[in-house]
């Protein structure tokens, strides 16, 4: 397994990240999460949408929060666009916070399992076994039109990239 060293840092301090860099232009990888059911997802089960993918580390932290709120109000202006957001908090905290929240335009997935989605994606941190915050847009073909790993995990995304970046696939 790829491992990256200093791929992202925690306030400061590097990280190692397992699994590959991914880079526009890659066919979105096969990986296997569940969902608030305990259900299995896998990749090719999202296929046909334009999906916004967001890595978050977990939902009870003030950044993880706030992205998964700003991406759920964004969901319902972006008709087509499926948002999904994975994390490695199990699934049944997934759906507390989602309701706790107010969040329903987004699906929150959990890699708690076996860090498969991490793994193939390029954002299971290794020593914490928690995704490193990324943004994925993938197109109707499974195609990665646009990447985004945050340096800092602390760190917002670039919003209004991601989102331009899905817009355009429509």
């Amino acid at each position: 397994m790829e491992e990256r060293a200093a791929a992202v840092t925690m306030k400061g301090s590097p990280l190692t990240v397992l699994g590959p860099a991914r880079k526009a232009g890659d066919k979105l990888p096969d990986f296997t999460v569940v969902d608030n059911a305990l259900q299995p997802v896998r990749a090719g089960d999202t296929s046909g949408k334009v999906r916004i993918i967001a890595a978050v580390p977990s939902l009870d932290t003030p950044v993880c929060d706030r992205e998964t709120r700003r991406f759920n109000e964004a969901a319902s202006a972006l008709g087509g666009v499926e948002v999904l957001v994975v994390s490695t908090d199990l699934p049944f905290a997934q759906k507390r916070w989602c309701g706790a929240a107010g969040v329903s335009r987004v699906r929150t997935l959990s890699d708690y399992q076996t860090g498969s989605f991490g793994l193939a994606m390029g954002t299971l941190i290794k020593d914490l076994r928690l995704e490193a915050r990324a943004v994925f847009v993938v197109d109707k073909n499974d195609v990665i039109r646009y990447v985004e790993y945050v340096p800092e995990i602390g760190a917002d995304p670039n919003y209004d990239a991601a989102l331009e970046a899905a817009k355009q696939l429509l």
